[in-house]
């Protein structure tokens, strides 16, 4: 039978090792004047990539959770029904969904809008509503989050399923509500199982986030892409485009771990 490994081996070296690196990089940036031309103008989009992830994840998650609830209520088609949206977003590329919702969705949101709303705009309540009232910014937000809500639909829905069911039963025999038991007893436990998919799916995100370049939204890769396309610079920025990346990926997934190792600490105490 092998030892078991000692504290010294599980000492984290690689995350080591990507600190020195990192500190290196950013040491090469701050005294290198291109690199620091280029990191000043890619970091522009660090505010839409964050805000295009967060309120994508929020939303996503959101509907995800409706949608887990409808796949496990008492109704055959609201399971059926939840099953489909699931099935059929999921196989989707999310490229190929954020296409559509720009491009097809969009327009035909617009024009069902306007259908709905042609006695209001008559009598000059509302004015018509175009295509291009509509940004590309939140069309992106909207591809991201109907592509996320599906795969975090199953997360909450595997997280929920894992709660033994005597609980539920001892709760509904105290004469607690739908509404209680998975406010107090359900989804509190839920939680420590959901924790973990749940932040890879948004540091998941934060990377297919990128794809919203494709419409232009100013975000890190478009405006790396417009740097390039215009220095010519391409390996100087597509490198600080990789770094700026790796920075808030790796920083929230150590973010995540140290929350996940705090409620296991809380539940073992």
């Amino acid at each position: 039978m092998a030892a078991p490994a000692s504290p010294k081996s599980d000492f984290p070296w690689w995350l080591a090792v990507a600190i020195v690196l990192a500190i290196v990089a950013a040491l090469y940036i701050a005294t290198s004047n291109l690199y620091a031309q280029v990191f000043a103008t890619v970091a522009k989009g660090i505010g839409v990539t964050i805000f295009v992830t967060v309120i994508a994840f929020v939303l996503a998650s959101a509907i995800g959770l409706g949608i887990a609830l409808m796949g496990m209520s008492g109704s055959r088609w609201l399971r059926q029904i939840a099953r489909f949206y699931v099935e059929i977003i999921r196989g989707v590329p999310i490229l190929v969904l954020l296409f559509w919702i720009a491009f097809a969705g969009a327009p035909a949101f617009v024009a069902a809008w306007n259908a709905l709303t042609a006695p209001l705009q008559s009598a000059g309540l509302f004015g018509e509503l175009l295509v291009r009232d509509v940004s590309l910014l939140w069309r992106a937000i909207m591809a991201l989050t109907i592509g996320y809500s599906a795969f975090i639909s199953e997360v909450f829905r595997a997280g929920i399923q894992s709660v033994e069911k005597g609980q539920i039963e001892a709760a509904k025999a105290l004469g607690l509500t739908r509404a209680q038991r998975f406010r107090l007893i359900v989804f509190p436990q839920a939680i420590r199982t959901i924790l973990p998919p749940l932040g890879n799916d948004f540091v998941a995100l934060v990377k297919d986030s990128s794809l919203v370049s494709v419409l232009g939204v100013a975000d890190i890769t478009q405006m790396g892409k417009v740097y390039a396309a215009g220095s010519f610079r391409f390996f100087e920025t597509y490198s600080i485009t990789a770094y700026i990346y790796l920075i808030l990926t790796v920083g929230l997934s150590l973010a995540l771990r140290a929350l996940e190792r705090r409620l296991r600490r809380q539940h073992e105490e």
